[in-house]
């Protein structure tokens, strides 16, 4: 099994440190996670605090039927629907000022694959949420089909196609920016 799930066994059998190498293995992967679902970042991080106390609070069972990420993934994404439905307003604070630029170097290469990152996810921000998860999971988290199938309550063949169609609607949100392909 991976260390997330070797980390949960030792933090259930009583070793208060799993609970913490889990936290810190997982906390900003998710927090990026959640983001893209609720589109703000200071309520992604309070519910990433919310699943880690649910999780040690109420202990769920992890029966390995997938990956611990997985598993983990799907009780936040859980986690921040509920929220959704709890409040009507969540985008208090612009994509734009979520990037900080003040630490950028002076060398070109850096500053324009900088830009580019702040493009593709400003771009990925005003996609469809399904979109913008499942480009999420599958291209920065590395999760297979399957897993973002299981996290987002989907079929496999739901997912292929969510991502076919979310590349397709993000290359022309791109495109219409005025996006330029770098080759750095």
């Amino acid at each position: 099994m991976d260390n997330g799930a070797s980390s949960y066994r030792r933090f259930i059998s009583g070793d208060k440190n799993g609970l913490g190498d889990i936290v810190r293995e997982y906390s900003d992967g998710m927090i990026l996670y959640i983001n893209s679902i609720v589109q703000n970042i200071c309520i992604a991080e309070e519910i990433m605090e919310e699943v880690f106390v649910e999780i040690a609070l109420k202990k769920p069972k992890y029966s390995g039927k997938s990956s611990f990420k997985t598993w983990l993934y799907a009780i936040a994404r859980h986690t921040a629907l509920d929220q959704l439905k709890h409040y009507s307003r969540f985008s208090d604070l612009p994509s734009d000022d979520m990037y900080d630029l003040s630490d950028e170097q002076d060398l070109e290469k850096s500053y324009i694959r900088d830009e580019q990152k702040i493009q593709l996810h400003q771009a990925i921000s005003v996609l469809n949420p399904d979109y913008s998860q499942v480009l999420y999971l599958v291209y920065f988290e590395g999760f297979s089909y399957n897993e973002t199938a299981g996290i987002m309550k989907r079929s496999e063949k739901q997912v292929k196609n969510l991502v076919y169609r979310a590349k397709q609607a993000l290359k022309k949100i791109l495109e219409e920016r005025g996006f330029e392909y770098e080759e750095l």
